[in-house]
């Protein structure tokens, strides 16, 4: 046993140690350590979080910090706090700090719009060497680079940042590779050079083969879809299919049976609905089928109701109209065939019975006609029963022959108009496809012509451009008066502000990149303007031509485009040689696609296009009825129609595609 002046010195020695070891935890219980910031890893907290940690933090977390607060000051847009962060950071960064710094300065950048200095950062650095975050937002920046524009570089970095992703955002993805491979033009895809080893991206653009190939045959669509995912059952659009495809999988036809013709057959707008009844009756009874159906082109309308809120007969424009009473006929006027013929659905037996809309309420009509056992709408026609239309809850599967303000996006129903605005996007797409860059519209002063000019530029922005200038003319008297004074037009003109339809911003991954915008110029002439899209009627066209000429050199090279309202019967040679080198569009009928039927409407309608259009737009109807089902169900499916060539948009609005020719040594020829 030991002594115990032996025991009580041991335990002297440990005292202290004891009360150290209790001081150091007491300390660490009352004041836990801040957790060291990891700039690979995600920044889930709020800027204000990591602007007060860099105040607590030691010299050594500083930049880490720092870094944090920039990330999150950006993803929630505050552009100047994050400079000023950006400024006082320190210049002694470790690799990974390094490299956290481009990708904020790559955002910043793309943030402020300068897309080429963003893009430029982005390419000096390598994705391999960056954590799984941050190779997430690599990508997503080299996807808001782009702009959305279809690209290879823009679908290689889809396909990188997909096993990145997880719920929506993958889903979002998916479906935006979808969007841009079906967005490229046939000269991308034919240009197209991918490297051996690119096996997803190669699997994708096999699945764009199989669509065009089968797209306008849901059966055949479905098994080859089918087929490609056996072939392909890694890629990641095989075990999630795009949701346009996905569609295709609960495709169902639908019953035509009994149609139900909605038109107001009574009142002023009588002579249009009669126009358009016609074209129907015809096409459903095989009357198409008697006549030969030589070459023929997408092609523009005109003479379209769409424009008009009230029941006034109006042509394609907007303005009232009265049936010419002998139109000079002039064969040699009427353009040339340009491609495939249109065609129309076969002669049926189903049962069409017409409801007049003129004299009793929409609601009352629908009624009726699901009572009478209708299987399908056509119509209403006239714009304000098309209205009433989106607000009805009717079950029955419409083609409405107008579009309302606002479009909504139902399953049972379709949108099928001849308007002025749905020719000037046609024009957009014609005038981009011919390199033409800064365009200037020369429209009638008025409600008309804002209606076209933020049509056009609401397209022409979508493609991809920039600026649009609108120029405005008056009466026919003022422009005499500016010819005999010779005033002429200079082509200059002021931006059109056209509703921006796209998102405001792009975020995916916690990445906010702010929409692109476009700032325009006040004022702008002729030595800035390569192309001029005049909306006017042929008498007024006579004049704006010469005036043109008067003030703009032809060495200026601005080519000239015309709406299909100046197209119009009676146009003889004299005519022909004045518009020498102006293009113009017209409905697929109204360019040769086929003669023998067109010579027949002209005579039946006296040789008025206003009505020849409305007839058209008759037989086309017939043909969407017969196919509603694939217009509605499946993406990206197209009919040559006798008014253009035709497709649907996601909330199937019909679009139309629309033929251009030229005159040339006064002849018409198709433009090229």
């Amino acid at each position: 046993m030991l002594p115990s002046k032996v025991v009580r010195n041991k335990a002297g020695r440990f005292v202290p140690v004891l009360l150290a070891g209790l001081i150091l935890a007491a300390c660490s219980g009352q004041a836990p350590q801040t957790p060291g910031a990891n700039v690979q890893e995600p920044a889930t907290k709020t800027s204000d979080y990591y602007l007060q940690q860099i105040q607590q933090s030691s010299d050594d977390n500083k930049a880490d910090w720092q870094l944090l607060a920039i990330r999150a000051l950006l993803n929630e847009g505050k552009y100047p706090q994050a400079s000023q962060q950006l400024s006082q950071l320190s210049g002694k960064l470790s690799n990974s700090q390094q490299q956290e710094l481009q990708l904020l300065k790559a955002q910043s950048a793309l943030g402020s719009q300068d897309i080429a200095g963003g893009q430029a950062i982005l390419d000096k650095l390598d994705p391999s060497g960056l954590s799984t975050d941050q190779q997430a937002r690599y990508w997503q920046l080299q996807i808001a680079a782009n702009q959305n524009r279809p690209s290879l570089t823009l679908l290689r970095a889809l396909v990188a940042q997909e096993p990145l992703l997880q719920g929506d955002s993958h889903q979002k993805n998916i479906d935006a590779t979808w969007q841009t491979l079906v967005q490229m033009t046939p000269d991308q895809m034919n240009s197209l050079v991918i490297n051996a080893n690119e096996n997803v991206l190669q699997g994708w653009l096999d699945l764009l083969g199989v669509y065009n190939a089968n797209r306008n045959d849901p059966d055949m669509l479905k098994a080859g879809i089918s087929d490609w995912q056996t072939r392909y059952p890694n890629n990641p659009a095989a075990k999630t299919l795009p949701t346009a495809l996905s569609q295709v999988q609960n495709y169902q036809q639908a019953s035509t049976g009994k149609i139900a013709l909605l038109l107001p057959m009574s009142g002023q707008a009588q002579i249009f609905a009669s126009a358009i009844q016609k074209g129907f009756n015809d096409a459903k009874n095989g009357v198409l089928s008697a006549a030969p159906q030589p070459a023929a082109a997408p092609a523009a309308d005109g003479a379209s109701p769409a424009g008009s809120a009230q029941p006034t007969p109006t042509d394609g424009a907007g303005t009232a109209v009265t049936p010419s009473a002998g139109a000079a006929t002039d064969a040699s006027a009427t353009p040339p065939a340009n491609a495939t013929p249109p065609v129309a659905a076969a002669a049926s037996n189903a049962e069409v019975k017409v409801y007049d809309t003129s004299t009793q309420p929409l609601a009352q009509v629908l009624a009726q006609a699901q009572q009478d056992g209708a299987t399908l709408v056509v119509g209403p026609l006239l714009k304000n029963n098309v209205e009433e239309l989106a607000g009805s809850q009717t079950a029955l599967n419409v083609l409405a022959l107008n579009e309302p303000e606002q479009i909504q996006n139902r399953p049972n129903l379709c949108y099928f108009a001849l308007s002025p605005e749905d020719e000037a996007r046609d024009a957009a797409h014609h005038i981009w496809d011919q390199g033409k860059r800064a365009p200037l519209l020369l429209v009638p002063r008025g409600s008309l012509g804002d209606r076209i000019s933020v049509a056009f530029t609401a397209e022409w922005q979508k493609l991809g451009g920039g600026t649009v200038l609108k120029q405005q003319f008056g009466s026919t008297s003022e422009l005499k008066q500016g010819i005999n004074s010779g005033a002429g037009i200079s082509l200059s003109g002021t931006p059109v502000s056209a509703p921006q339809q796209a998102p405001q911003s792009v975020a995916v991954a916690g990445l906010t990149i702010p929409a692109p915008t476009v700032t325009a110029p006040p004022v702008a002439s002729a030595g800035s303007v390569d192309a001029t899209y005049i909306v006017s009627t042929q008498s007024e066209l006579q004049l704006i031509k010469p005036m043109i000429a008067m003030r703009v050199s032809s060495r200026d090279n601005v080519a000239l485009y015309a709406s299909s309202r100046s197209s119009q019967a009676g146009a003889g040679p004299d005519y022909r040689l004045e518009m020498e080198g102006l293009q113009f569009s017209d409905i697929p009928l109204l360019t040769g696609a086929n003669p023998a039927l067109m010579q027949q409407a002209a005579k039946s309608f006296n040789n008025d296009y206003s009505l020849v259009r409305l007839y058209a737009m008759g037989i086309d109807a017939w043909t969407l009825a017969n196919h509603f089902s694939e217009v509605r169900q499946l993406p990206g499916f197209q009919l040559e129609g006798n008014t253009g060539k035709l497709s649907a948009t996601q909330d199937c609005v019909i679009n139309r595609k629309l033929s251009w020719s030229q005159y040339r040594q006064g002849q018409i020829v198709p433009a090229t």
